[in-house]
């Protein structure tokens, strides 16, 4: 088993050889440092060049040249958004296929973008095949792969809802957490959930079945999920957490309640 590389802890210090390697497309990024400095225009130039592809490559910068405000999330979905389009066009499933399983994390956001918002899929058919993304072992993957089907789940919430219930047993600790971060009432970098804002009784099943999670990332999101509600509704956290102490004493409810309330207790 080879060991996990570090990454650099600013851009200026990214070894030339890894960044030629990122920009490659033959490494995944080790650290958000590095996520944020792959040039992911040369990166798409390789990726399409590499697989045949070059005459996607003027139509999808298109699309990043419209950006108003460039970030590495707005150029990520103008490329996700980019190769739907193309593909689609083209019936060029083959190359989806290449990306979902791609060895660069950015390709694989960039698939996850043609799957969460693909519009012939329906909010169900979104989930089962976003849920490969979900799993995934890198974090920028993860994040990224909940914020392409937000939108949908906010739109189809009682669905949604019934959906992550069943993810809340999975084995897999990035399932169970996806189905606590996508259903955020606030979130983060993404439109809050109105309905959740002001009824997050509709998301308790979720949480209930994570309130003792062993995996302290799927406690760090149950517990940002209540702080998120307790902006809004703190009565109904407050009644929760006391609930949760009463009823599970265990370090893990323990500090998902801490987590929660900070907010409040400020």
């Amino acid at each position: 088993m080879t060991e996990k590389r570090k990454g650099a802890r600013s851009i200026k210090d990214i070894p030339p050889d890894i960044l030629i390697q990122l920009n490659n497309g033959e490494i995944e990024t080790a650290n958000l440092t590095e996520w944020l400095a792959v040039d992911q225009r040369l990166l798409l130039e390789n990726l399409l060049q590499q697989n045949n592809r070059s005459e996607y490559l003027k139509s999808i910068l298109k699309k990043v040249d419209e950006l108003k405000k460039p970030t590495v999330n707005s150029i990520n979905e103008a490329i996700g958004l980019g190769i739907l389009d193309l593909t689609a066009n083209n019936k060029d499933e083959e190359f989806l296929l290449k990306l979902s399983m791609h060895k660069a994390d950015l390709v694989r956001c960039w698939s996850a973008y043609t799957i969460g918002r693909n519009k012939i899929y329906t909010t169900k058919e979104k989930l089962k095949k976003i849920q490969q993304f979900a799993a995934d072992t890198h974090f920028g993957v993860r994040e990224i792969c909940w914020m392409t089907v937000r939108s949908d789940i906010s739109k189809n919430l009682t669905e949604s809802l019934s959906i992550l219930i069943e993810w809340t047993k999975n084995e897999n600790e990035n399932i169970r957490r996806f189905a606590s971060e996508s259903t955020r009432p606030r979130g983060v970098w993404c439109e809050h959930i109105q309905e959740l804002k002001q009824n997050p009784g509709l998301g308790l099943e979720i949480l209930e079945s994570l309130r003792s999670d062993p995996s302290r990332y799927v406690q760090d999101s149950v517990g940002n999920w209540l702080n998120d509600a307790s902006k809004s509704q703190p009565e109904f956290v407050i009644e929760i957490c006391d609930e949760w102490l009463r009823e599970s004493d265990t370090k893990e409810t323990k500090y998902i309640v801490k987590k929660a309330l900070r907010t409040i207790h400020k």
